[in-house]
């Protein structure tokens, strides 16, 4: 739950984005966020890693999408990208068993071509 004084300040704690539903241009669920990806270097947020399909965790897909695709609904009270879920499965992607993918430059390089995004380094 969202504490009163949050609301009415346009910064937010990581632990509040984690979890946090994604919906896409139908408004329709296509997952949520497992984590941020920060830039160490210069702070800002440069990706957010997208759990999508699967069962509580299981044989679900991560999609590292750009931070600046997704804007915050206060209506959905969640993130929206202007994708559908075919488009979101069709962008690179990593199982669970490989949390380190995110990282990889190679990885990164294919996302932000993909989502024609220019890449943050």
């Amino acid at each position: 739950m969202m504490l009163q004084d949050e609301k009415n300040h346009s910064v937010i704690g990581s632990d509040r984005v984690d979890g946090t539903t994604v919906y896409g241009a139908d408004q329709d669920k296509i997952g949520k966020v497992d984590k941020l990806l920060i830039d160490k270097r210069g702070g800002n947020v440069t990706d957010v890693v997208i759990s999508a399909g699967g069962f509580l965790g299981i044989g679900d897909e991560k999609h590292s999408i750009p931070w600046s695709k997704l804007d915050y609904d206060t209506e959905l009270d969640g993130y929206r990208i202007d994708v559908t879920k075919e488009q979101l499965m069709d962008a690179p992607r990593f199982g669970s068993n490989e949390p380190d993918r995110a990282y990889d430059r190679d990885y990164q390089s294919s996302v932000y071509e993909y989502w024609t995004v220019t890449p943050y380094w």
